[in-house]
């Protein structure tokens, strides 16, 4: 089956692909056009790890046909950093150790990248209602919420239930 052609704009350049019907966005990110930070874990849309940002909004890319972007214009993580610089998101993680694993953090920056598009200074609990739909087994989400709060400049807080998310 020869595939179909389709451009989009990814991280701001044009790309032009073929693909197959079937193939979702995730597989062109990653086999296509070689942009391995969209991580695909679940391939069910429960994890989050496959997070992009399709012309402003978060989609899960595993669930999100190639097709369906044709024309369209998708960021992902590797679209955050500009010039050789961490995006402000990118580096407040790491100041904050909001890394562990690192296999949710990719989906997680582009959620935090959305949230902060819409709303400069979010409240804990409006982030936390954010990242909470990305899953992360390893930190407990008490960092990754003090990371967002330093890349807006609002006060990290201390301590809390380590399970709200």
């Amino acid at each position: 089956m020869t595939g179909v052609a389709m451009r989009l704009t990814v991280n701001g350049s044009l790309a032009e692909a073929s693909v197959e019907p079937r193939d979702t966005l995730a597989d062109l990110l990653r086999e296509r056009l070689g942009l391995t930070g969209t991580k695909v874990g679940c391939e069910h849309g429960v994890c989050g790890a496959c997070t992009v940002l399709l012309d402003g909004s978060s989609v899960r890319s595993c669930l999100v046909l190639a097709l369906q972007a044709d024309g369209r214009v998708v960021d992902t993580v590797e679209g955050l950093a500009g010039d050789e610089q961490l995006h402000p998101i990118q580096r407040a993680f790491n100041v904050a150790h909001a890394v562990q694993c690192g296999f949710c953090t990719p989906g997680m920056l582009m959620v935090v990248a959305e949230l902060l598009a819409e709303e400069a200074a979010p409240d804990e609990r409006r982030i936390r209602e954010r990242v909470g739909g990305n899953l992360c087994r390893c930190t407990g989400y008490e960092n990754i919420v003090r990371a967002v709060q330093l890349a807006v400049g609002d006060t990290p807080t201390r301590g809390g239930d380590a399970g709200r998310a």
